[in-house]
């Protein structure tokens, strides 16, 4: 499609803040080659938090659809990305569009990529639960964007096993490490040269000195309802302990903080806080004796900072964690989390088992690996892989 260009045309899409965490290390690692037309399009499913990350990396997106609405149902945001992501592709006619993990943007830029025949690029590919409800609905957005793409960059080799299993190509499939790990490591570095970055997190410390922090995130749509209203039970238990502090930054849906807000306002020992920066959410961590999440990129990130991680989910599409000791699911019971997070507490051995477990997801240069695969994707630029190939060495050494 390309035509008369000197540099094929890279186009990367992503819509939330977990993306573009995971995405801006690939934009930097493609654009630092000067061998692509690099392009960045947002669909903008986040949109505060998305701008807080844009921001921190430094990437003004080429294309900003904004179609972040109140209270939009998964089908209408499905519908409006398919279409508008579609104009901008007749519009920018990339050689290859490259999309992330397990969102709808992922899934529904993915759509409009086919029905261009437009190759796909799929980051963080072949995460997988088994069980289509769980993460719902990024377990089926995750498999429909691994049935169409034609370049996989699976984190782990368990990820990459799950392709193989599901028939794609082996010679599609690539092992890359996780790019979250690059993210983590530009973010502590920026930390380490400016503590002044994290503001928040400095005062939070001050407050809580002499306590043991617990680092809370919780937002999955399949824990609203039900599932929020056990885990705040579960912090309520936890707080009343003289010698724990619990650091909860809410997010902003309804079904998150119509929960713990009420539950959890004027308890001394928890802060409720609004999101923070990605620079914050590092800090945070970094603060924190251990983590209790429904997220999924913190069941990557807490363990590259040695921080012991419990999962407020029954299924996990990263069991890479849970096999190496790093992790371990407690679901939703409030009594489980409550006893769970009392072991790690009370118990050093059953902490520095956790604690000091082998981080499986990468070494912080899967962004330029990535970048190596897709020149050697693509005409005028294969000299690039060769570059992959030194650093992947140097890494191992």
């Amino acid at each position: 499609m390309s035509g008369a260009r000197s540099r094929p045309r890279i186009l990367v899409t992503f819509g939330t803040r977990p993306e573009a965490i995971k995405m801006f290390p690939v934009v930097n690692a493609l654009a630092r080659t000067g061998r692509f037309d690099v392009r960045v399009a947002v669909t903008a499913q986040h949109r505060e938090m998305l701008d807080q990350v844009l921001a921190i990396a430094g990437i003004e997106p080429d294309i900003d659809l904004d179609l972040m609405e109140p209270g939009q149902s998964l089908d209408d945001l499905a519908a409006r990305i398919l279409t508008r992501f579609g104009e901008a592709l007749d519009a920018q006619k990339p050689d290859r569009v490259l999309v992330h993990g397990d969102t709808l943007t992922t899934m529904m830029a993915t759509l409009a990529c086919y029905f261009r025949r437009i190759p796909v690029g799929h980051v963080e590919a072949g995460l997988r639960s088994g069980d289509i409800y769980a993460p719902w609905p990024e377990e089926v957005n995750r498999k429909v964007t691994g049935a169409i793409a034609d370049l996989h960059f699976a984190p782990t080799e368990a990820a990459a096993a799950a392709l193989r299993a599901e028939n794609v190509a082996p010679a599609a499939i690539h092992v890359t490490g996780n790019t979250v790990i690059d993210a983590l490591f530009a973010a502590r570095a920026k930390l380490a040269a400016d503590r002044s970055l994290a503001p928040q997190l400095a005062q939070l410390r001050t407050r809580f000195a002499g306590r043991r922090i617990v680092a809370v995130t919780a937002h999955r749509r399949e824990n609203f309802g039900a599932g929020m209203e056990r885990i705040a039970a579960a912090l309520v238990r936890l707080a009343a302990r003289e010698d724990v502090a619990v650091i909860y930054p809410v997010h902003p849906n309804p079904n998150v903080t119509g929960v713990m807000r009420p539950a959890l306002s004027g308890i001394c020992n928890i802060a409720l806080i609004e999101p923070l920066d990605y620079l914050g959410f590092v800090a945070m961590m970094e603060a924190s004796d251990l983590v209790l999440t429904d997220s999924g990129g913190v069941q990557e990130e807490a363990p590259s900072l040695g921080k012991p991680v419990l999962v407020m989910r029954e299924t996990t599409e990263r069991p890479e964690g849970v096999a190496a000791g790093t992790a371990r699911l407690v679901g939703t019971d409030t009594g489980r989390i409550v006893a769970e997070t009392t072991r790690l507490l009370d118990d050093p051995a059953a902490y520095e088992a956790m604690a000091k477990a082998h981080n499986p997801y990468g070494d912080g240069t899967a962004a330029v690996r990535i970048a190596g695969i897709v020149a050697a994707a693509h005409p005028g630029s294969r000299d690039l892989a060769a570059d992959a190939v030194a650093v992947t060495v140097a890494a191992s050494r």
